[in-house]
């Protein structure tokens, strides 16, 4: 895959040298929590090496992005496509940002921007979906900005500090990206 440039980030290939910087999230709750069950335990350094590994070696059905700085190309978080049906033409997105420091800064919402912009004209594909925990207001109204349209919610789903919470079910079509890049110009 090539670079994705943007205003101020590049969605760029994963490199072994990011360990350091995933490592650094993995283990946070603050960030890890919001992103699903896989952080339930402590993610150890071969966990996380392992998934890295196949990531680099592209031994993996999911096909991402990192999330860089545009002038260092340094690390913020990363962003993936998951479960791709080539037939049916959808993807399931996964995104985090890693860094405490940049949360609420808009990297989020410009690395969807330049994923959705792949996803529909260079992978053709024509659905990107997502999961959300309700209790992720920040990642809701990023995701609503962004043009995902909710779609269901399963009630209860999710269990997190003594809590039960919703899991959104969110998605944008193809049509829907199309008429927003028209209604841009």
């Amino acid at each position: 895959m090539s670079y994705q440039i943007g205003n101020r980030i590049v969605l760029r290939e994963y490199r072994m040298e990011d360990l350091a910087a995933i490592r650094q999230w993995t283990n946070d709750s603050d960030i890890s929590g919001t992103v699903g069950d896989v952080f339930i335990y402590p993610q150890t350094l071969h966990q996380t090496e392992s998934f890295l590994r196949r990531m680099v070696e592209g031994t993996t059905d999911a096909k991402g992005f990192i999330i860089s700085e545009k002038d260092t190309l340094a690390y913020i978080g990363q962003i993936d496509l998951n479960r791709i049906d080539w037939r049916n033409r959808v993807a399931l997105l996964g995104i985090v940002i890693g860094r405490k420091d940049l949360l609420g800064q808009g990297y989020g919402r410009e690395a969807i921007g330049l994923i959705k912009t792949f996803v529909f004209e260079t992978l053709n594909l024509n659905r990107l979906e997502l999961d959300v925990y309700a209790n992720n207001e920040r990642a809701v109204r990023c995701y609503l900005s962004c043009g995902f349209r909710e779609e269901g919610r399963l009630r209860q789903r999710v269990y997190k500090n003594g809590t039960y919470h919703d899991d959104i079910k969110m998605s944008i079509l193809r049509s829907e990206y199309e008429a927003e890049t028209l209604a841009n110009t």
